[in-house]
């Protein structure tokens, strides 16, 4: 890792870059532009540099120096010579032994072959540019050191270390040169590949499309680089889920194997080079549809070649293909009744793989067959069966290899129902690295306790940003959140789990941009901590598309993220957003719409060769999220529409349907993308999940109702909705009492939304007038009058209070508001005419209560980190309000743990919880609380007690079930002469066997704990109205608090919960708008303390008005009304 000095200059690097690249968070070595002691290496004298590397060295850093000599020639325009310094030199030569994949129970080989390097030049020593090479396996880097011309002191014999720095006269001939030298070979390649990132070729420049940056002079500056072991030793990603996406884009490129579509060399090359570039060096092939090492008999090979390290995934063992077993073997896969057959099986894994065991990382273990569990056993059985399983496995792999087994890497993946056999004793040999799984939705299940720390195996973490399983597939684009990775991979990496990071990343493609920051903050965690995301992203826009725009792409990524993973794609459904509370539908709708403008502006000002790059890994998953979530909100409106018998429901179908065809569009766009190089890629569908978690065979809209328009309704031509109701007046309907002609508007106070609305709309065949007219002054209406129908088009109506001109405090009272209009025919004599009623509750706080949420609409909404104070455990003096990088890392004691606030986090705007992050299992009495200060009018003789609820991450029981997450809290009155002993939550069950904690699926899916089920609900009796004080008590890391909500039985249902309540000190009554989430302080996306959005810009298509100093607009969609 770099050292601090080396970080800070790092990073001002990327922050005022200008002329200055750097490799993504790396010490830059390269400028544009000449300096003192600066050496060119492009440009001027150069036409055709030359890169020298020795022959003796590894054929994977003499082919990733031919891909340095291509990178120059993307930049300059024209590529650099590779040399050994020998005249007509034959290409370097890998040669292998192809095994024989038509006979894959007993080991033979076909004779030789052999992969060709890059080929190389003639010498020209005084073109000569950059010199490569590894300690010991380098003759020019060997003679280098042995001369003192440079020192390695500080990398010799560290994994995956390199120096560079400028030496004169390197070699005869070279009067000055830019010298690579790595402590191992994948140390000299990511010496290398940082030369290419740092003079503009991105990692991704085939996998993303994203272009070379031009220019002609290049320079490398004078101070010497020193680039120490990673962070995490093995970093890597597993190609899983591979079909249809996937698979169908390789069949389309490359022809089949003999056993299916065309995961060969070829297609392998690109994935090694990728990871290589990358800065990783691990990796589990494909498995569902291939066989890796049968498919192909170069691909094995291919990769010790690349020095790329090839492992199996948790269900494959000993290096062989999940379809192996079943194609090839007779007998069941079940090792206590074919173990003999299974051990052979394990045998041929070994003498396959190794001539390739120096770049080989042991799976061993045993699962049911395709990825299920053991079954017919009981656990004691299944636990002794794999004891002696993994100590006959690592017998085999000793033998087989002719070595100590203490010197193999292995590594046990303990995966679902595995890990839960450790909790009943499973025994792990101690040089088996844990590898240590997530729930398969980004939340850590396990990881190190104290004890375990010290293994010489160690610890690593599975991780996933695609999932095929249950509550239901993710699958189709990116959905990850940059900073709920950040938060978890460093709670991983501060106990210890720094083996091994391997993340399954489905198709690859679509999730570039998590791929790459979990690869950065693999490579160097302590540069890229749980507060970097922002800044990440940042400096990883600079780099794929140049600085001008970063700052602004950053924020997309960020927003983007926080959008997506609110609720996994495939997990939105027409009911997942209230289109009747809290304005919380439309609200998520202009945000997706106003990060589509943003994002498409963005696009329309890059350069053409630059825009497909953008469009793969950023606007096409903004344009797909957005898309998606018009499908569904379109789909709600339908359905609440069409019981409202509104003639809107037909154009919400319409709505919908064009909604569709912008998503089969976009497929279109990126099968067309380039002249079809990614056809196919898009694929996977997304739409028309129904209740089972496999994808859906074909895309499918939601169910939605047609209304008939011929006749109007029973209940006439006009009808009246609600905020808060389904129901309708004048008529009847299954939501409100028969024959009944009024409907009443959620409370207003002022400490409540600025505004309640009610629509006006039409159900009926002829064009009709209405107006509304307030039995008081004070009752203000957005609009007084309009019409419906033909002519006309349904009107929502903004609800006001002229609170200077309102009875004084404390009152509360009903205000009717008569709608009328003339388009009265036989329905006048069934149903009396509508009319909105507006309960006004009028009332202060005290003015002695300065700072604090105050109760409004029945309940207090608090954003998690907006707490008053942190509060010391007992017996210390202080709490710490702040934190930094060097605090997450830090052991915890009694004087350093507190509250850190999680930027950007969560699903509205942040979350808060305890670092740092190593902190063992506190207690209410050693831990400090996060304190509320509230403001309650209603008590428990009334509505009962008070609900508060706490939405929490979903975050495991990471230290086991036996140090479960649990928090405290308390609510009492504030003036109480000492608090109340605080209750215990544990919101996360037990885990046993394949079956994950009780509500583990509902809280996934919501992304918190607490919305569905009352797994963090405690009830605390307020026994009058006043000032209150709420306690919470965070008792491990990871319990991170995202939003507080005090339900005294007017919380309405809704998926992100009620906005944040009015904060005394902060916001000013009567003005606080709280009308959606979006206009919570602080929330990511918001629209601040107004209704100013994208709309209210536009200069057609909206109705403005000023109602109570705010302003309000109204968007009309296929004549059916959108809030924003």
């Amino acid at each position: 890792m770099l050292s601090s000095n080396v970080k800070g200059a790092a990073l001002l690097a990327l922050a005022t870059a200008g002329s200055l690249v750097s490799g993504l968070g790396q010490q830059p070595i390269v400028a544009f532009n000449s300096s003192e002691g600066a050496f060119q290496i492009a440009g001027g004298s150069i036409s055709t540099g030359q890169i020298l590397v020795s022959s003796n060295d590894y054929w994977g850093v003499i082919r990733a120096a031919g891909d340095l000599a291509l990178d120059f020639g993307r930049i300059t325009g024209t590529n650099y010579t590779l040399s050994n310094g020998v005249n007509a030199s034959a290409p370097a030569s890998y040669v292998y032994n192809p095994v024989n994949n038509m006979n894959n129970t007993f080991f033979t080989t076909t004779g030789t072959a052999n992969f060709a390097g890059p080929k190389y030049a003639d010498a020209s020593p005084a073109n000569v540019v950059v010199i490569a090479g590894t300690i010991g396996h380098s003759t020019i880097i060997d003679n280098l050191i042995a001369s003192n011309a440079i020192d390695v002191s500080a990398i010799k014999g560290k994994w995956e270390s390199f120096t560079s720095q400028l030496v004169k006269d390197p070699a005869p001939g070279t009067p000055q040169a830019l010298v690579i030298a790595g402590s191992d070979p994948r140390g000299t390649i990511f010496g290398i590949y940082d030369v290419s990132e740092q003079i503009g070729v991105s990692p991704w420049y085939f996998w993303a499309d994203v272009p070379p940056k031009k220019n002609k002079n290049i320079y490398v500056l004078p101070d010497k680089k020193v680039q120490g072991p990673p962070s995490v030793k093995y970093r890597g990603f597993f190609l899983n889920d591979e079909q249809p996406a996937l698979t169908n884009w390789v069949a389309t490129h490359w022809n089949d194997t003999a056993y299916g579509a065309g995961y060969g060399p070829a297609m392998y090359s690109l994935v090694f080079e990728v990871l290589l570039r990358l800065r990783a060096n691990y990796l589990w092939p494909t498995v569902w549809g291939t066989m890796f090492e049968v498919d192909d008999p170069g691909n094995q090979p291919l990769a010790d070649a690349y020095e790329v390290v090839i492992g199996s995934s948790h269900t494959e063992p000993l290096m062989r293909a999940q379809n192996e077993f079943g194609k090839f073997y007779k007998g069941p896969w079940a090792y206590n009744l074919n173990n003999e057959t299974i051990d052979d099986y394990f045998r041929y894994g070994v003498q396959r793989a190794k001539p390739y065991a120096r770049n080989s990382l042991w799976t061993m273990g045993m699962r049911g067959t395709g990825d299920t569990a053991i079954e017919g056993l009981g656990v004691d059985k299944i636990i002794t069966m794999l004891e002696t399983l993994v100590k006959n496995q690592q017998s085999i792999i000793s033998s087989g290899l002719g070595t100590n087994i203490s010197d193999v890497p292995q590594m046990w993946c303990l995966y679902k129902e595995v890990m839960t056999y450790s909790f009943e004793g499973l025994q792990v040999p101690e040089d088996i690295t844990l590898l240590w799984a997530d729930d398969n939705w980004g939340n850590v299940r396990r990881l190190p306790l104290l004890n375990e720390t010290d293994r010489a195996g160690g610890a690593g973490v599975y991780y996933h940003f695609d999932y095929v399983g249950d509550p239901r597939d993710y699958k189709w684009i990116n959905t990850v959140q940059l900073s709920k990775t950040a938060e978890q991979m460093q709670l991983a990496y501060a106990r210890g789990a720094d083996r091994i990071w391997i993340v399954n990343v489905g198709d690859l493609k679509p999730l570039e941009i998590p791929i790459s920051h979990f690869f950065d903050m693999g490579y160097d965690a302590e540069m890229w901590g749980v507060d970097s995301p922002g800044d990440w992203a940042k400096a990883w826009a600079a780099r794929e598309f140049g600085p001008t725009y970063a700052a602004n792409i950053s924020d997309i990524v960020q927003k983007f993220g926080m959008y997506a993973s609110r609720r996994k794609f495939e997990l939105v459904e027409p009911q997942t957003y209230s289109v009747l509370n809290y304005n919380e539908a439309d609200a998520i709708l202009e945000q997706w719409a106003v990060l589509v403008e943003e994002t498409q502006a963005v696009y329309d000002k890059l350069d053409a060769d630059t825009q497909p790059a953008f469009f793969e890994m950023v606007l096409h998953p903004v344009l797909g999220g957005e898309t998606l979530h018009r499908v569904h909100v379109g789909a709600a409106k339908n359905t609440l529409y069409a019981g409202q018998k509104r003639n809107a429901a037909n154009d919400m179908i319409n709505y919908v349907l064009s909604a569709s065809n912008d998503d089969a569009n976009l497929t279109v766009r990126w099968n067309n993308l380039l002249d079809g190089k990614w056809a196919h890629m898009m694929d996977q569908t997304h739409l028309g999940y129904d209740g089972y978690w496999q994808q859906p065979m074909r895309n499918t809209l939601p169910a939605m109702t047609y209304v008939q328009t011929q006749f109007p309704s029973l209940a006439g031509h006009v009808g009246v909705g609600v905020e808060g109701s389904n129901a309708t007046v004048q008529g009847d309907d299954k939501w409100h009492t028969n024959s009944g002609n009024n409907l009443a508007v959620p409370a207003m106070d002022p400490y409540g939304p600025v505004t309640r609305y009610f629509d006006v709309f039409t159900r009926g065949t002829n064009s009709c007038s209405w107006t509304a007219s307030p039995w008081q002054p004070w009752v203000k209406l957005s609009q007084y009058n309009g019409s419906t129908g033909a002519n006309g088009s349904d009107s929502r109506v903004f609800i006001s209070i002229d609170w200077a001109n309102a009875p004084r405090a404390p009152n509360m009272t009903t205000v009717n508001i008569n709608i009328t209009t003339p388009c009265r025919g036989l329905d006048k004599y069934g149903y009396p005419a509508p009319m909105v009623q507006v309960p006004v509750y009028l009332r202060t706080v005290p003015s002695n209560f300065t700072k604090g949420f105050v109760e409004s609409d029945g309940h207090v909404s608090i954003e998690g980190p907006h707490y008053q104070a942190i509060v010391p455990p007992s017996g210390t003096s202080s709490s710490n309000t702040s934190s930094n990088s060097t605090t997450l890392f830090k052991r915890a004691s009694a004087t350093n743990v507190t509250y850190h606030t999680f930027a950007n986090y969560g699903r509205t705007s942040g979350g808060v919880g305890l670092i740092p992050l190593n902190t063992e299992k506190l207690t209410p009495s050693t831990a400090p609380a996060l304190e509320y200060n509230l403001y309650l009018f209603s008590n428990s003789s009334v509505l009962g007690p008070a609900n508060v609820t706490v939405y929490i991450s979903p975050s495991q029981n990471y230290l086991g079930d036996g140090q479960p997450l649990q928090y405290a809290i308390s609510l009492y009155p504030s003036n109480s002469a000492s608090p109340p002993t605080p209750k215990i939550v544990t919101p996360v069950g037990r885990s046993v066997g394949t079956n994950m904690p009780d509500g583990w699926g509902y809280a996934v899916a919501d992304a918190v704990w607490g919305h569905t089920g009352n797994y963090t609900t405690t009830k605390f009796n307020v026994t009058q109205e006043g000032a209150y004080t709420l306690r919470i008590w965070a008792l491990l890391p990871s319990v991170i608090v995202q939003k507080v909500i005090v339900d005294m039985g007017g919380v309405r249902p809704s998926y992100l919960g009620p906005p944040e309540s009015f904060l005394v000190g902060r916001d000013e009554a009567g003005r606080y708008n709280q009308t959606s989430f979006v206009n919570t302080v602080d929330v990511v996306g918001g629209a601040g303390n107004g209704n100013l959005t994208r709309a209210e810009r536009a200069t057609s298509g909206g109705v403005k008005g000023v109602v109570g100093g705010v302003v309000m607009v109204v968007m009309f969609v296929v004549g059916a009304v959108m809030v924003l």
